[in-house]
């Protein structure tokens, strides 16, 4: 029987079974699918928000600035990538000054120290290629990128170094509340827990509901947005927003942790929960939002759109509690700032057990430290690695991954078997030509290592599932917008 099940491995339960694992539990976490990170926790902007971002009096108010400061210490340990950036607010009117001047103040009451309004020639010596009719912005030094599945993925590598289990392709099918534990079916087995964590995001609502708590529904809501080349990278230096509306913090111009540009999400509500297709319209929507904050980017350096779907609950709010159903602990609707808030989640939700469990004895042999996969490259890399027990040749030319990372990846405690997998830990398949050049050599690796045969190592890992529909690369290169 474990201490703790936490059902779902995105970010937040990643950050909470990471945190856990510093204590004397056993603990499981359970996933449906066969990798971790592959719903929002992988589609999404990739920003650490500052600490404004959320309503003063809320708890994504309270938990988005905790976890802000989090993340310096996180990359030493786990170096998965994070870079400060700062962000602009911008606005081109009074209406929109009078906004940004809530923020400013909603952002002094949450405790931010790092704001400032600003206008002029500021907003150029800061974003040079900013639209020259911005006429006022807050300007917040805290915000960063980061690389949010990377960012998971190293959170439950060291979970698991620090003794956690990770069972993959485990769906919850029920639950059974027992007098003094949990019984969860799953897909494979029966599985017995004193605890349960419900971080199952998108299904937060229908895993609360079979042990009859039902006063929260998730409202799903996806967001597109559209990928470009390094090479645009240099038209912005921030994370750029415009003033956010009753929707959200509406369209935004970044570069990734890696260093792409990127614009997006736009924001609709949709039925079905595995619906991550794009759209032309939308994104012509996202395009012309994007131009009114950076209006020179080239479209045709467009390498790939994505979607992702963001956990909205219907109270508005966060939801990290024990329900009326006792040591069952609901950690739903964790939509933006989601992944800012993570790892002040994972504290919140430790002070739970704790003061429901009543002391826990920390390990003396918890390991912080998690070494990265991705090897940092300059501009005059010749693909060797100073590393005499692995190949050193290049196999994707575009991002310039070698055999030794993909080897790497291959071989640690999180179980792969799909190129994909090998893309978010190594980003080979994610420059330029998307993987038409590597993916076949990447394949060829994850057999060899595995003593598999190729035809067993899929794309997406679950030979069933079927690749999103896109909107048409060239379409969207095409494009007069």
């Amino acid at each position: 029987m474990y201490d703790v099940i936490i059902i779902g491995a995105g970010v937040v339960g990643a950050a909470i079974a990471r945190e856990l694992s510093r204590y004397d539990l056993k603990i499981c976490i359970l996933e449906k699918e066969d990798d971790v990170a592959t719903k929002a926790s992988k589609a999404n902007s990739g920003i650490v928000h500052g600490g404004y971002a959320a309503k003063y009096g809320t708890l994504k108010g309270q938990l988005c600035g905790k976890g802000n400061k989090m993340y310096k210490a996180l990359e030493k340990e786990l170096n998965f990538g994070y870079r400060k950036t700062g962000a602009l607010v911008i606005g081109f009117n009074e209406s929109d000054e009078k906004r940004i001047t809530e923020l400013y103040e909603n952002g002094l009451k949450l405790g931010c120290d790092d704001l400032e309004i600003i206008k002029g020639e500021k907003l150029k010596e800061i974003e040079p290629y900013l639209n020259s009719e911005v006429k006022v912005a807050l300007y917040a030094k805290s915000v960063g990128v980061t690389s949010p599945y990377e960012f998971t993925i190293a959170l439950v590598e060291n979970a698991i170094t620090n003794g956690v289990e990770l069972k993959l392709e485990n769906e919850v099918m029920s639950i059974e509340k027992l007098e003094e534990k949990f019984m969860v079916h799953t897909n494979k087995e029966d599985i017995e827990s004193r605890y349960i964590i419900n971080a199952a995001g998108l299904h937060s609502d229908k895993i609360s509901n079979m042990v009859g708590i039902d006063d929260f529904k998730i409202v799903p809501k996806r967001g597109q947005y559209i990928l470009m080349g390094k090479d645009q990278g240099h038209l912005v230096n921030t994370v750029i927003f415009q003033v956010p509306t009753d929707k959200g913090k509406g369209i935004l111009v970044t570069t990734t942790y890696h260093g792409n540009f990127m614009i997006g999400p736009n924001a609709e509500e949709v039925d079905n929960t595995e619906d991550v297709s794009t759209n032309e319209n939308s994104l012509k929507d996202v395009i012309t939002a994007a131009r009114m904050s950076i209006p020179d980017f080239n479209i045709q350096k467009a390498l790939t759109t994505f979607s992702g779907i963001r956990a909205t609950s219907s109270t508005g709010d966060f939801i990290i509690e024990e329900s009326r159903v006792k040591r069952f602990v609901n950690v739903a609707g964790i939509d933006s700032p989601g992944l800012t808030s993570s790892p002040a989640i994972a504290k919140m939700v430790v002070d739970i057990i704790k003061n429901l469990e009543g002391n826990l004895r920390l390990k003396n042999s918890f390991n912080p430290n998690r070494n990265g996969i991705v090897i940092k490259k300059d501009k005059n890399f010749d693909g060797k690695v100073d590393d005499e027990n692995k190949e050193k040749n290049i196999i994707c030319r575009c991002e310039q991954v070698t055999e030794s990372e993909i080897i790497d990846a291959i071989h640690r405690n999180i179980p792969i078997n799909s190129t994909d997998a090998i893309k978010r830990r190594t980003r080979a398949g994610m420059g330029t030509c998307q993987g038409n050049f590597c993916q076949r050599r990447v394949k060829a690796i994850i057999a060899r290592e595995l003593n598999i045969s190729e035809d067993k190592v899929t794309v997406r890992g679950n030979s069933n599932s079927k690749p999103p529909v896109k909107a048409e690369i060239n379409l969207i290169r095409k494009a007069k917008y």
